[in-house]
């Protein structure tokens, strides 16, 4: 079975086509259980998000601050599994249709194994991997199993990298670029900044891939703003803040399925 990279590809350009960019949300697998994780992902879906990303937890998130690693400590003292994360994707995309990523730290795929990984993702019905630490340089074997089975390979860039770096990265990757709206781990942030439209357009400059910002966006004003910009809006921190947050898993998902209504409300307002 090969997995749904055109139906990412297909989402991202009717985004486009329509005037708008999409909205991405992100939630970690087995938060708060395995079974809240994936009626997680159907309320962000039914609130407005155009694309999913399913984070596999680490017990080491090098890249993600407090909220995400306190979901993550959550899912994995629930056990949580990459059976898990594999039965999110499926069940998710079989309830929403909408393209699903898994994000996912180097080290976990490389242990489980990269054929077996991408195969299992692709008949779930996954997108594609959003590899933060995988340098791209060391990415040959990750990206000929990917291609293989239909799955997009989506890079990160960063304000530091130099353009000649930011060339040589979305050359090799697929779907869209996730540029990092500033340096630092994710979390929720007062105002994103002019360092975000400056990554974006020395990217585009380098790539007809759809570039995506994340990294600090929290609220409709902001997604508004940073859609002006970017092809796509990435929340992560503030769904799981909301979760967090709630008083029981019910409200938790009414939450999240009203932030995402007011984050697509402010991607249209671009």
């Amino acid at each position: 079975m090969s997995g749904n990279i055109e139906l990412l590809n297909t989402t991202l350009a009717a985004a486009k086509a329509a005037d708008r960019a999409a909205l991405i949300a992100y939630l970690p697998a087995g938060f708060p259980t395995v079974d809240g994780g994936i009626e997680a992902v159907k309320a962000v879906v039914a609130g407005g998000a155009d694309v999913v990303e399913v984070g596999l937890p680490h017990s080491d998130p090098v890249l993600d601050g407090p909220v995400i690693q306190t979901a993550d400590d959550i899912a994995l003292r629930g056990g949580v599994r990459i059976a898990d994360v594999m039965r999110t994707v499926r069940e998710a995309y079989e309830a929403t249709g909408v393209p699903i990523l898994v994000m996912t730290y180097w080290n976990p795929i490389d242990r489980y194994g990269v054929e077996r990984f991408t195969a299992e993702l692709a008949e779930a019905g996954g997108a594609g991997c959003i590899l933060p630490d995988l340098p791209v340089q060391e990415s040959a074997l990750w990206r000929e199993h990917a291609d293989k089975h239909g799955l997009a390979t989506v890079f990160v860039v960063a304000p530091s990298s130099q353009d000649a770096r930011l060339a040589t990265i979305t050359a090799a990757g697929s779907g869209f670029v996730y540029a990092a709206s500033l340096m630092g781990v994710t979390g929720t942030r007062a105002s994103v900044g002019a360092q975000a439209q400056e990554l974006v357009g020395r990217t585009r400059a380098t790539t007809d891939l759809p570039v995506c910002v994340g990294l600090g966006v929290s609220n409709a004003a902001q997604a508004a703003e940073v859609a002006g910009f970017a092809d796509g809006v990435i929340v992560g921190s503030a769904f799981v803040k909301a979760m967090l947050d709630a008083p029981g898993e019910a409200a938790g998902l009414a939450a999240v399925r009203s932030l995402a209504g007011e984050l697509a409300e402010g991607v249209r307002k671009r």
